[in-house]
């Protein structure tokens, strides 16, 4: 047997029950002014007979009351009570108020341009496993780590080449940006890098971005090869419309002449958004680049709670209905018994 909930747990019930409309208690008292007003009456024209009893012995019916006055009695305005009562709480519209439902808002939008570029395919890194691995995929590891720390912001996910495509638009399903970049292929982008268009696109993006906080993050092993927007004019639009851009310069020392990233631009490209250029020369400095990127970018989020209210004045009203049939079968029963009674006495 279910033990019954004691004092405290009762109150604390209690407490979560709001009323969204206290004032309609004031009609309370209304049943009180009721009761001392006089009964209503009407006038009406009527026939007087006055040889009525000759009349009824003549008809051989006999004579019945042309009204029935239902008489409430002590039970009967205890009812009457109690379903104004309920009646009036009902008005008062009860809610339940259930426990706070808190939200984070995000505060930041992360965009991953990714180089697709055929160079990509080198494969002078070492995965987390020590194997020779290719640069995209020292990529697709990494990130994946940086997505699990910045698990409440949005974001997206830009490839480039000749090309550049949107791959995942802002989101918090981090799980789509993964699936995605993993299904990213070298060359799919075109044969060339083409850096200062894919910037270009990216400020497109951003302009669905409603964030205060909007973030480019631009991995790249090459040069720019003949963009229609250059890098730098692109850069300089960024910083107007509030992006900020990190750049990573992506590949070992090995590489050889011409076919290095161009970290002077890199560098002067982020410098130019307030942003930071870094060199990723393994799979340790892919990784710390992502560190102090999650510590330059703060996580700022804003917190919305908010209570759902679920409206509790059907039970009231439905109280209220089955008190007023439950005293008006009680009278027309009292009635009918009465009547009996009396056609009994008759006899």
């Amino acid at each position: 047997m279910a033990d019954l909930p004691s004092w405290t747990e009762l109150a604390a019930l209690l407490a979560q029950v709001e009323w969204a409309l206290p004032a309609a208690a004031l009609a309370w008292p209304l049943a009180l002014a009721m009761l001392l007003l006089p009964p209503h009456r009407s006038r009406r024209t009527a026939l007087r007979v006055p040889f009525f009893a000759l009349a009824v012995q003549g008809s051989g019916e006999k004579p019945r009351p042309g009204a029935v006055v239902l008489r409430h009695g002590a039970p009967g305005w205890l009812l009457l009570g109690l379903a104004w009562t309920a009646a009036v709480a009902a008005a008062m519209q009860p809610q339940w108020v259930e426990p706070p439902v808190t939200r984070v808002q995000p505060t930041r939008d992360w965009l991953l341009a990714v180089d697709l570029s055929p160079s990509m395919r080198t494969a002078d890194f070492r995965g987390a496993d020590g194997r020779p691995l290719d640069r995209l995929g020292v990529v697709r590891e990494v990130t994946e780590e940086f997505l699990e720390r910045r698990s409440a912001d949005r974001i997206g996910l830009l490839v480039f080449g000749q090309q550049p495509f949107v791959q995942v638009p802002f989101t918090l399903d981090h799980a789509a940006v993964r699936a995605l970049l993993a299904e990213s292929r070298i060359g799919m982008a075109g044969t060339r890098t083409m850096i200062g268009d894919a910037i270009g696109l990216a400020l497109r993006v951003f302009e669905e971005s409603e964030a205060p906080h909007r973030t480019l993050v631009l991995l790249t092993d090459g040069r720019d090869t003949g963009s229609r927007v250059p890098p730098a004019k692109a850069a300089e639009i960024a910083a107007q419309r509030g992006v900020r851009m990190h750049t990573v310069a992506i590949g070992t020392a090995a590489a050889r002449p011409g076919e290095e990233a161009d970290f002077a631009g890199l560098q002067a490209w982020a410098a130019a958004t307030g942003g930071r250029a870094f060199r990723a020369t393994d799979r340790a400095g892919l990784q710390a680049i992502y560190g102090e990127l999650d510590a330059i970018e703060k996580r700022d989020h804003e917190t919305q709670s908010a209570r759902p209210r679920r409206p509790l004045f059907h039970w009231p009203l439905g109280v209220a209905l089955g008190l007023l049939g439950l005293h008006v079968a009680l009278a027309l029963l009292a009635s009918a018994v009465s009547s009996r009674r009396g056609e009994a006495g008759d006899d």
